[in-house]
């Protein structure tokens, strides 16, 4: 599948055997209550928060949870590994974006494969005059999902530590420039900063709000520019919207050896000898 699918080859594929729409809305878009008030007709809904797409562990709310629960939540949403999935955005901000991108990311690092994003969101698929349904659809729950993951698409802090002891990797920064200067920061974080080298990419950047899509290819490239050839380790806070800049640079420029830390900035500032800079 690619990485994004457009509103036209959805609409020809609903109700298709074996294809599964997700809708990932966030709380702040109305979450379950705005999706059972019209949604793409057969999408089930998934809380992102409340069904632990991310686990807080420590102080470091945004990690990849375990793998039984991830083998548990696939199963409950009916995804089995021949399951086409398509995660539904709302399609208003980089921020809704990211939570799909995050879920899409959390897929692939299992080793499901066969996942799309919908270029544009429900609110594109509303703008453009498709059906909606409206009501609640009850996931078709299967048996838990055979994780297999994939590991280079994910980093961890020692392994974050290490490459940049190495110089082996080209640290992107997904976070807006106050973030990055250390001007504000997340609260969970001990420190306000960014991990030393890192390059600034913000991800807000990447999404149109006038179409309530990702910038074209064209126009993405000279925006991810700044991050050199080789090996990237994408990061923010706490790897939601760093997710988007993986999903950018990963699935739809291509680059090889993109990986995400998941623990970002929360995580990283646990340990009071990982270095930060500021300024």
């Amino acid at each position: 599948m690619a990485a994004l699918i457009s509103r036209e080859t959805l609409k020809s594929r609903l109700g298709e055997a074996g294809l599964l729409l997700i809708d990932l809305r966030l709380a702040a878009d109305g979450g379950r209550e705005a999706y059972r008030a019209g949604h793409v007709p057969g999408a089930v809904y998934s809380d992102y928060a409340a069904d632990g797409w991310r686990q807080k562990v420590g102080n470091a709310p945004g990690l990849l949870p375990d793998a039984d629960h991830l083998a548990s939540l696939f199963g409950k949403l009916g995804i089995g590994p021949k399951t086409d999935v398509v995660l539904l955005p709302l399609g208003n901000s980089a921020n809704d974006f990211g939570a799909s991108a995050r879920a899409y990311w959390t897929l692939k690092q299992a080793g499901h494969l066969a996942v799309s994003i919908l270029d544009g969101g429900t609110q594109g698929w509303v703008k453009a005059g498709l059906p909606v349904e409206a009501g609640e659809n009850a996931p078709k729950a299967t048996t838990p999902y055979p994780l297999c993951p994939q590991p280079a698409l994910r980093r961890r802090a020692d392994e974050v530590e290490a490459a940049l002891k190495a110089h082996s990797a080209t640290l992107v920064d997904a976070r807006s420039p106050s973030y990055f200067i250390g001007a504000e920061k997340a609260a969970e974080a001990k420190r306000a900063g960014r991990i030393p080298g890192a390059v600034n990419a913000e991800h807000a950047r990447a999404f149109d709000a006038a179409t309530g899509a990702l910038l074209p290819p064209e126009k993405l490239t000279p925006l991810y520019a700044e991050v050199p050839p080789g090996p990237v380790i994408s990061y923010c806070n706490t790897g939601h919207t760093a997710a988007l800049n993986w999903f950018v640079l990963s699935e739809v420029l291509g680059r090889p050896d993109v990986s995400l830390y998941d623990g970002s900035m929360t995580d990283w500032t646990q340990d009071d000898s990982r270095p930060v800079d500021a300024g």
